[in-house]
């Protein structure tokens, strides 16, 4: 691959690069373009080769003027393509089987190339470009193999040059029915196509295979004149006519607008569906590859845009649709162009060749063209896909590629489309049931919430902590997975009061999850307890907001009635934990009461002496709620004992955001870190009421250690047998959130 710096060389070294992909794209794209052409047009009439092969042309060429600029892709190419010429084709077969007029039929391929290009547009102004890169590959996959088969159907006939109404099957058996002279030039052709890359890549290989088939065509032609004469003959492209000048032919192609039916739209409606889905993945699939070879990033909706645009101009000139092609544009890329001008400059170069190289593209045998498009198709289809037949887990994949082909062969491509999007759906509740909605699961006894308990609370939490346990939930809560969520709660159902579902990072939810969490809540209730909803997310990519929903189904409602919700989770913990404790018979104090210092868990053991001692170390402190009885970074050596009220500890974040670390109420301490080390405070502690504080200063305290040793002692034993049932707490909960 050439690499061009964007600083290195002249403006018109640049330049030149751009030029040579231009011309190297265009003789890629200008081969296919008339082949698609031909294919589309001969499945109306033979006679219409002629017309096909310019209709081709027109379109490579209004494609290739507009699209670069109009979708903003640097270095993308647009030119007709393979699922444009299936679709079309394959309409055509079916227009001329049901006996519509022949004149008709072009009128109506060109109403399902605007109607296309109209819903390309469409697409992109609605933001489309994601979702069309979600379809599942297996289902883009079996479409495009599907596509291939077709091309390579319709071309083996005319690569024996079998008449118009002989059958395929019936051809095959009646070696008396075959042009030769036309079969061994498309052999020639194919051949040289698949030999060219080991020779040359500079040269395109479709260029080199229809040099290689109208040379040969020349050849025979020494050994049989007939071969020579281009009127009525049926192995040659022939004279390429336009019936009318280019303003003529736009004033008639949106003049004929004027005359559409209904009939007519219903006839076409489905193909110009699925020939815009079909030109819409090839181009954005074409975007993803030219990024990553040329590391930059393009925009899907504008891309979208830009191609409807561009089929728009291409159905006003005459020409066929297309898309962004993987072939031309990989040859831009590596002749040197990275920018839209290439594209542009491909535009040219296709009109100079309508306008002086007619005469010479009238000689091009069908046979090779029949032959690019076999070299076309047989790349076209995934032959990868026989190997997921390897594994059990891939083979519902290559079940999918499977249907996807057989029904576009024996029914067509749009049952086909409609068959891939309902092979999607079942592809995505697939997924969804392949991976558990079930992120975590924990009890009380595992986690608890950012509350300091006593430890005579954290014993009768310990022993009846199973009564209530916490679900984090995840992905989408639907019908495809329900199912399995209650089959992975029902064993709590039976044993717990209380059940706490985290939905923080739930994606989407329908009625049948509604539904089922009322049954739980009905359960549960039954033992005394109720169903729990914490961290409810109101903003999802889905858009849907859960809680709106909740209140809409009826499963909570504002008075407060129904499931309860709390905002975050901590709260929810918090909540459960209380009503165990009450259930145990646990009172909670009376916060206007300040406890005296032998009423501190950490001192309660001691005796009077040694609490007179303690009390000569100590002083009160006073705060009013939301004041900081210490700030991140302070430096103190001081521990404090909650006499009353309630203290939070809090982490500054960047941004002036805090993290609520814990929370200690009366009869609990903090700030034994900096006791033990004196070194700088870690958080905040912020008073969340009016607190009466007992502070005891490391400084102070030792003064007296140092008359008393026993008093040391036993105050750090105290202190590190707390700081260890912490930290025996912490592990706990760490073991219970650890992914497994």
């Amino acid at each position: 691959m050439v690499h061009i710096s964007p600083t290195a060389g002249t403006l018109s070294h640049n330049l030149a690069n751009e030029v040579w992909g231009g011309l190297a794209s265009m003789l890629v794209a200008l081969p296919s373009s008339i082949a698609f052409g031909v294919l589309v047009f001969s499945a109306i009439s033979p006679e219409m080769v002629g017309q096909g092969a310019l209709v081709g042309m027109i379109g490579a060429a209004a494609l290739g003027l507009v699209a670069p600029f109009a979708g903003g892709t640097p270095a993308l190419i647009t030119a007709p393509c393979a699922p444009a010429a299936a679709i079309l084709s394959g309409l055509a077969i079916t227009l001329v089987s049901a006996g519509v007029e022949l004149e008709r039929i072009p009128g109506l391929l060109a109403l399902t190339a605007l109607l296309s290009a109209l819903l390309q547009v469409l697409y992109g102004l609605l933001k489309g470009g994601q979702l069309i890169k979600y379809i599942p590959y297996p289902v883009v996959s079996g479409y495009l193999s599907g596509v291939g088969l077709i091309i390579a159907l319709g071309q083996l006939p005319k690569l024996l040059g079998l008449p118009k109404d002989t059958g395929l099957l019936h051809g095959l058996r009646s070696p008396e029915l075959w042009q030769w002279p036309g079969i061994i030039v498309g052999i020639v052709t194919i051949t040289v196509m698949l030999l060219a890359q080991r020779v040359t890549r500079k040269v395109p290989a479709a260029i080199l295979g229809l040099m290689g088939g109208i040379f040969c065509y020349l050849i025979l032609g020494l050994f049989n004149p007939s071969l020579l004469t281009i009127e009525a003959n049926p192995l040659v492209i022939g004279p390429i006519r336009s019936t009318a000048s280019f303003l003529q032919t736009i004033s008639d192609r949106f003049g004929s607008m004027l005359d559409i039916q209904m009939d007519d739209l219903r006839l076409v409606i489905y193909s110009a569906m699925a020939l815009s889905v079909l030109l819409s993945i090839d181009t954005l699939k074409t975007c993803v590859v030219l990024g990553a070879l040329t590391r930059s990033r393009h925009n899907s909706n504008r891309e979208l845009f830009g191609q409807g645009v561009a089929n728009l101009a291409s159905f006003g000139a005459g020409g066929m649709p297309g898309a962004g092609t993987m072939g031309p544009t990989l040859v831009n890329v590596t002749s040197g162009g990275r920018r839209s001008q290439s594209g542009f400059i491909e535009g040219i170069f296709v009109i100079l060749a309508i306008l002086f190289l007619a005469p010479l593209i009238a000689w091009v045998p069908i046979g090779s063209l029949a032959g690019i498009l076999l070299v076309v198709a047989f790349r076209m289809f995934d032959w990868q896909a026989f190997g997921l037949l390897k594994h059990a887990e891939t083979r519902l994949d290559f079940v999918v590629i499977a249907a996807v082909v057989i029904v576009a062969e024996t029914v067509g491509l749009i049952s086909a489309s409609a068959t891939g999007i309902g092979l999607a759906i079942l592809l995505f509740i697939r997924d969804q049931i392949r991976g558990s909605v079930l992120r975590r699961r924990a009890t009380l006894k595992e986690i608890s919430s950012k509350t300091h308990r006593l430890e005579s609370e954290r014993a009768i939490l310990q022993e009846n902590g199973d009564d209530a346990a916490v679900y984090e939930l995840q992905g989408n809560l639907f019908f495809g997975t329900t199912d399995n969520l209650f089959m992975e709660i029902e064993p709590d159902l039976k044993t717990r009061k209380w059940l706490l579902l985290d939905m923080r990072r739930v994606q989407s939810m329908d009625y049948t999850a509604a539904h089922l969490f009322t049954q739980i809540h009905d359960q549960l209730k039954e033992h005394g307890g109720g169903l729990l909803f914490s961290g409810m997310p109101s903003s999802l990519p889905s858009r849907q907001d859960l809680y709106r929903y909740m209140l809409r189904v009826g499963l909570v409602s504002e008075d407060g009635g129904g499931i309860r919700i709390f905002e975050i989770r901590d709260d929810a913990l918090e909540w459960m934990e209380t009503h165990i404790l009450e259930a145990a018979g646990w009172v909670k104090g009376t916060e206007e009461d300040a406890l005296d210092l032998k009423q501190i868990e950490l001192l309660r053991e001691f005796d009077d002496r040694v609490l007179d001692e303690l009390r000569q170390c100590v002083h009160e402190r006073s705060v009013r709620a939301d004041e900081l009885v210490f700030r991140h970074g302070d430096k103190g050596d001081e521990i404090f004992l909650v006499r009353r009220g309630i203290v939070r500890i809090l982490l500054p974040l960047k941004g002036g955001k805090r993290h609520h670390l814990a929370t200690f109420g009366r009869g609990d301490f903090f700030g034994e870190m900096a006791f033990l080390d004196r070194g700088r405070r870690s958080a905040d502690a912020e008073a969340r009421t009016d607190c009466e504080l007992y502070v005891l200063s490391r400084k102070e305290f030792n003064t007296h250690v140092y008359k008393d040793a026993v008093l040391g002692v036993r105050v750090f034993a105290r202190i590190a047998r707390a700081v260890s049932l912490h930290i025996r707490q912490t592990d706990t909960e760490l073991r219970a959130l650890e992914d497994r």
